[in-house]
């Protein structure tokens, strides 16, 4: 590494330090479950495997997100805390040769008012970005999932469809083919369903499919206490069959559409999905006022929301992501230089003994090199 690169992580370091984030430092072998679990398909295929000393799965580390996590997490560290990190991650599979790559970045958690820990999560990264010399010619996209969780629910799509089509999230092609289906006339996928199980699961009976599964469990000499017992294997059997059944007409599949499509900038985004939820009868309920507080807050740090653009459609490819998520990218085009979002699930996931709000944002260091950022 040149001079100059360390100088600008030197820099960079302390700049992210004095945003009252001191530096931690986390092991480069991890527990490899996290990532398994929760980081997504587009990240799991990308992480390098091996296996500890007592047989467990481990990883070079992909991200900071999850060591910084879980090193508060058995710290019991005390709450609100904020971290920064600087260091190498790795991934394989990429269009680039090289499998190291430099981040930094901060991690917020337990911060109570949600709405200021994202402003200012968005507006560190700017600052981060400015302290790399990239104060200008960048542009920033921002999302919510928050929003498009609410939207699906006041469709009063099965819970199991929900699931699916938040997994799809931020990948147009997954989302545009789940809606497809969707939409599409019932299809006969449970045709080996026997017809009295069949209407029980309609029905939602749980109670009488469990009844029928433990006594087709004894018929078979299997245990009802191997593997999962009647009553988990009736409630996998109740949601199989109302996400087969499951349709959109086409005047919810219109409202979602048009949800899907708002593309403007971040400070007309709340007029035009008030406008929506005018037109259409969706609530949104706390997430349009979470989205609002936001903005007002993003405004009292000084960030301009008319030079942001929201997308509704917008998601990053992270699992756990659970709400506001951004990405800024040079003007001109070319890969993200930073990104980041909220994720309140996660350290519950990962140990946390009560729900943890938690946002955060990371810098992609080799990629600001090479368009000129952090050099004298």
């Amino acid at each position: 590494m040149s001079a100059a690169a360390t100088t600008f992580e030197t820099d960079l370091a302390a700049a992210l330090a004095a945003r009252d984030a001191p530096r931690v430092a986390v092991d480069v072998l991890v527990p490899a479950d996290p990532y398994l679990d929760t980081a997504g398909e587009s990240l799991r295929r990308r992480i390098f495997l091996t296996r500890g000393e007592s047989g467990e799965d481990l990883c070079l580390r992909p991200d900071f997100t999850i060591p910084v996590c879980l090193r508060h997490i058995e710290a019991q560290g005390v709450l609100p805390r904020r971290y920064s990190y600087l260091g190498l991650v790795f991934r394989q599979h990429r269009r680039e040769r090289e499998t190291e790559f430099r981040q930094a970045g901060i991690e917020d958690l337990g911060e109570p008012d949600v709405a200021a820990a994202d402003a200012r999560a968005l507006a560190d990264a700017l600052a981060a970005l400015a302290t790399c010399g990239l104060a200008g010619d960048l542009t920033t996209l921002v999302g919510d999932q928050a929003l498009f969780e609410a939207f699906l629910a006041a469709l009063g799509l099965p819970a199991g469809w929900q699931r699916r089509l938040i997994r799809t999230f931020g990948d147009d092609v997954q989302l545009a083919s789940a809606l497809t289906r969707l939409s599409r006339p019932a299809e006969d996928r449970l045709a080996g369903l026997e017809p009295e199980l069949h209407t029980l699961a309609r029905a939602g009976d749980r109670g009488g499919l469990s009844a029928i599964v433990r006594e087709r469990m004894e018929e078979g000499g299997l245990s009802p206490h191997a593997g999962r017992d009647p009553g988990e294997i009736a409630a996998r059997l109740i949601e199989k069959v109302a996400i087969a059944e499951a349709r959109l007409d086409a005047a919810a599949l219109a409202r979602l559409k048009a949800f899907l499509a708002i593309d403007c900038s971040l400070a007309a985004a709340g007029g035009e999905l008030r406008r929506l939820a005018a037109e259409s009868g969706v609530d949104f309920g706390r997430a349009l006022a979470q989205f609002e507080a936001r903005n007002a807050a993003l405004a009292a740090a000084g960030v301009d929301l008319a030079a942001l653009d929201y997308r509704a459609a917008f998601g990053r490819p992270l699992d756990y992501y659970t709400g506001f998520v951004f990405e800024i990218r040079p003007r001109a085009g070319g890969e993200v230089l930073a990104g980041g979002g909220r994720y309140d699930r996660l350290l519950t996931y990962l140990g946390a003994r009560v729900p943890v709000p938690a946002v955060g944002f990371s810098l992609w260091l080799d990629r600001i090199e090479a368009i000129g950022g952090g050099t004298p």
